[in-house]
Formats: C-alpha cells, sequence, structure tokens
C-alpha cells in the first residue's frame, strides 16, 4: 500500500509542474481580442462604455464614428467599409478599453446593376428604388459632350446637404412651438 501511494505521488508531479506552465503561460499570453463589434454600413449601433470614459480615440473616422453619449452610452455609426479601432480614455488619459469595429455593408435586400465600369445599387424594400452606396456611378450621369460618368455620388450628397440646410433653416424660424 505504501508503495502505490508513493507512485501516486511521484505520479502527480509531472502533472502539477505541467498545470503550473499552463497556469504561467495563461498569465504571460496576451488576451484574445473580443468578437469585433459589427456596424451596418450608413447605421448606427448603441454600445455601454465604461464608467468614467469622457474621451474616445477613433483609428480610422473615415470607417466608422463613436460619440459619447450621457449615461454611460456611445453611439457607433458605420461610415465605411472595412474595420478599425477605438480607444475610451478616461479624463486622466488613462486606456478603460480597446475594441475593434467592422463595417459591412447594407443588410436589407439591394440589387447591384454594373454597366461597364459603372456601378449603381438598389434598395429593394420592396419596391427597388436608387440607393447611395460607397463606389457608385449612375448612367444618367453620362455626359455624351465628354464621353465621361459625372460623379453621382458627389451630385448625391450636396444635394442630401442642400435639403438638410433647407430643413434646418426652416426650422429655425418655428421658434416657440
Amino acid at each position: 500500500m505504501m508503495a502505490l501511494c508513493a507512485r501516486v505521488r511521484t505520479g502527480l508531479r509531472p502533472l502539477h509542474r505541467l498545470s503550473a506552465v499552463l497556469l504561467l503561460v495563461a498569465l504571460v499570453a496576451p488576451a484574445t481580442a473580443a468578437d469585433p463589434i459589427v456596424v451596418l454600413l450608413d447605421q448606427a449601433k448603441i454600445i455601454h462604455l465604461p464608467e468614467r470614459a469622457s474621451t474616445v480615440v477613433i483609428g480610422n473616422p473615415l470607417i466608422a464614428d463613436l460619440t459619447i453619449q450621457p449615461g454611460g452610452l456611445g453611439v457607433i455609426t458605420g461610415k465605411g467599409y472595412g474595420s478599425t479601432n477605438f480607444v475610451v480614455l478616461d479624463r486622466h488619459g488613462a486606456v478603460l478599453a480597446e475594441h475593434t469595429v467592422a463595417v459591412e455593408g447594407p443588410s436589407d435586400p439591394t440589387v447591384v446593376v454594373f454597366r461597364g465600369p459603372t456601378r449603381q445599387t438598389y434598395s429593394c424594400t420592396p419596391d427597388c428604388s436608387p440607393r447611395i452606396t460607397l463606389g457608385d456611378t449612375g448612367k444618367e450621369d453620362f455626359d455624351k459632350e465628354t464621353q465621361l460618368y459625372s460623379d453621382y455620388f458627389a451630385k448625391t450628397i450636396n444635394q442630401a446637404a442642400t435639403r438638410n440646410n433647407q430643413a434646418t433653416a426652416a426650422g429655425a424660424t418655428t421658434t416657440g412651438h
């Protein structure tokens, strides 16, 4: 019986060493990155920020934007395709969190039409209508004199900005309601 106990004790020593090595490796190895926060292009997602968050640094603001809201909330907006990161800091500059953001294409039913070098996207919810999407051009913007396509994207953005400015100006004149 005594010989059996001695063999069992000596047999456990390699297991203790192995578990000690694995524990050490787990403590020294860098933590694995959490799954990225997925946001759809031109959409927003609300996240909870760590307490004491006062500053957010975005790796590439052309891909995503993040604004701090009251109550410890943050709003991430997908601006362009791809992935980037953001770092949350407290008022003393200490890092509170770091996350990856992946911006993906629209999830609604879309149809993409390619005509030679041009591309136009249609949102089909339920009827198909033109939708401005990064990389699109428009057949209706073909200039017969220069035989070139004008910038459909820039024209649509300018129209949207003009419309928003007019709506803001109209809202500013109706005070007291």
